[in-house]
């Protein structure tokens, strides 16, 4: 066989190749998982992303706290909808189709049901506006919305789209009872700084939750004490410090607790109450 021969045997076999390539199927896309029609949380924060993201009727239980006012800022949304205590019978009883936990992986009642096989969702906590618009959008798609998700972010952008930063530099601290103060790193912190507030826990190099007595809190002079509406109210000695004589003198800004114990949507709400508030001490109004 000449070579002219075997240069054309060559060309027939890679041709026919070709044509058995391209005739074989491509792989079907993989399927995506059904819409979740029992959805059950296992965590306060992942309450308030179903109720903003999910139907109603796709919600089949949320943790007790869902309908504290005083923990969770879509309290009174929570009402009328189930609330577990997350124990393995009430598990196999609601038969869930997708779990939600920060994380839900490991949580005692679930490994108290090895037989059972469940479709979790594990949410990262949110310490700042870009993970609470990254775990908006995980449990918009898990739960079969993702546009609720798209739509939920652009309103928050929208509430937050030229709010000011009036704490030009000054220092702030956000004291909670019994002289606990939170540091950086922190959803607080992320509001300190989109408002132009520094953190003292930064400034004086404190981890994310140290406690500082009243003299070191005195001694280091911040421009503002952030406290939670909470503990307006005396009703035990960790609230009864916060209203010592020798802190009279430092401004304060009151919040929610609810707004702050999770990062969601109330971030907006945190953020344009702080801000407010500094402008109406700037103006020389009474609280």
């Amino acid at each position: 066989m000449t070579g002219r021969h075997l240069l054309l045997g060559s060309i027939l076999l890679l041709g026919g190749a070709g044509a058995l390539w391209a005739s074989a199927p491509r792989p079907a896309p993989e399927a995506a998982p059904p819409v979740p029609q029992r959805i059950v949380s296992m965590n306060l924060c992942v309450d308030q992303l179903l109720i903003a993201l999910a139907d109603r009727g796709q919600i089949a239980g949320l943790t007790r706290n869902a309908a504290d006012p005083g923990m969770s800022a879509a309290a009174d949304a929570a009402r009328g909808l189930p609330l577990l205590v997350h124990s393995a019978e009430q598990i196999l009883v609601t038969d869930p189709d997708l779990i939600v936990g920060m994380p839900a992986t490991g949580n005692a009642a679930l490994a108290a049901l090895p037989g059972q096989d469940y479709r979790l969702l594990d949410l990262g906590l949110a310490n700042s506006l870009g993970e609470i618009h990254a775990s908006i959008r995980q449990t918009a798609a898990a739960v079969g919305h993702p546009g609720r998700g798209e739509a939920l972010i652009a309103g928050m952008e929208r509430e937050l789209a030229g709010l000011p930063r009036p704490g030009r530099g000054r220092v702030a601290a956000y004291y909670q009872r019994r002289g606990y103060m939170t540091g950086t790193g922190t959803l607080v912190d992320d509001l300190m700084t989109r408002l132009g507030l520094v953190n003292l826990a930064g400034k004086l190099g404190k981890p994310v939750l140290s406690q500082l007595s009243l003299e070191e809190m005195v001694a280091a002079e911040p421009d503002f004490l952030i406290v939670e509406h909470g503990t307006d109210i005396i009703d035990d000695q960790g609230s009864e410090m916060l209203h010592h004589p020798a802190l009279r003198d430092i401004s304060r800004i009151g919040i929610a607790q609810a707004w702050t114990v999770c990062g969601g949507p109330a971030y907006t709400s945190a953020a344009r109450s702080i801000a407010a508030q500094i402008r109406r001490h700037d103006a020389g109004e009474r609280p």
